[in-house]
């Protein structure tokens, strides 16, 4: 039987218990219609039929994508069971239909190539760094070449307060696995695994610190190395999917 999580996993707000409060919490500190409409405007998912939602938590962005087009393909992907039953729970009150599977982001179940666009919010900052690394080179995959990458995720934090103000996300997350945010070192980790065109292109200051996003493109160079174009493998079946994976 296969395990819930994997040996260090981090649940969304760092323990299993305050789950429930992740809806709430966010949509009170982070702006969060804001950052995240700001990021699907720039993701132009109007343009692409395929995209995955990577650490899709309780399925807000998913839901949002769901709204602004009905007739492509969104799928949601998150290794934690009890916060994909929340975002069914919400999508069934919302009457949205939408697809999730439970996986690890550094082991996307899905063929080289599947994707337009690959979305992130608020997940980079729980993994560590060779976490990060095999993360970004699993979404590069997936990716089919010029397709995009739109983070949205903790940034270097660009004053004192915004600084003063991370202190509880990297209290909370861990000091080692938010380093690479607050630093401001995501769009290097994004040009290492194999992007272009890398960019932050907003700025949200939060009761958390500085949010930041982030947009990357897989080069049209790019070759997948099987079954590039191919939408399914590993024998994705939607949200009965239990593959061991984010």
């Amino acid at each position: 039987m296969m395990r819930h999580k994997k040996a260090g996993y981090v649940p969304a707000l760092g323990r299993d218990f305050l789950t429930p409060l992740y809806d709430p919490l966010v949509r009170l500190t982070t702006r969060e219609m804001s950052f995240k409409s700001r990021l699907l405007d720039e993701a132009g998912i109007d343009k692409a039929a395929r995209i995955l939602d990577v650490g899709c938590g309780t399925g807000t962005l998913l839901l949002l994508v769901k709204r602004r087009s009905k007739s492509l393909l969104a799928i949601g992907l998150d290794g934690d069971r009890n916060i994909l039953g929340i975002a069914k729970s919400k999508a069934h009150r919302y009457v949205e239909e939408i697809s999730l599977v439970q996986a690890f982001c550094f082991d996307i179940p899905f063929a080289d190539g599947a994707f337009d666009r690959v979305l992130s919010s608020l997940m980079l900052h729980h993994l560590t760094r060779s976490e990060k690394v095999r993360t970004l080179e699993e979404i590069f995959r997936v990716l089919r070449p010029e397709g995009e990458l739109h983070v949205a995720d903790w940034g270097r934090p660009h004053n004192l307060l915004m600084r003063a103000l991370a202190f509880s996300v990297r209290l909370g997350d861990s000091f080692a696995r938010t380093a690479d945010n607050m630093k401001g070192l995501l769009p290097t980790l994004f040009r290492d695994a194999g992007f272009e065109g890398v960019s932050e292109t907003a700025q949200f200051a939060t009761l958390f610190g500085t949010l930041s996003l982030y947009r990357a493109r897989k080069p049209s160079t790019a070759v997948a190395q099987r079954h590039a174009g191919s939408f399914s493998a590993r024998n994705y079946k939607g949200d009965r999917l239990k593959a061991e994976g984010c």
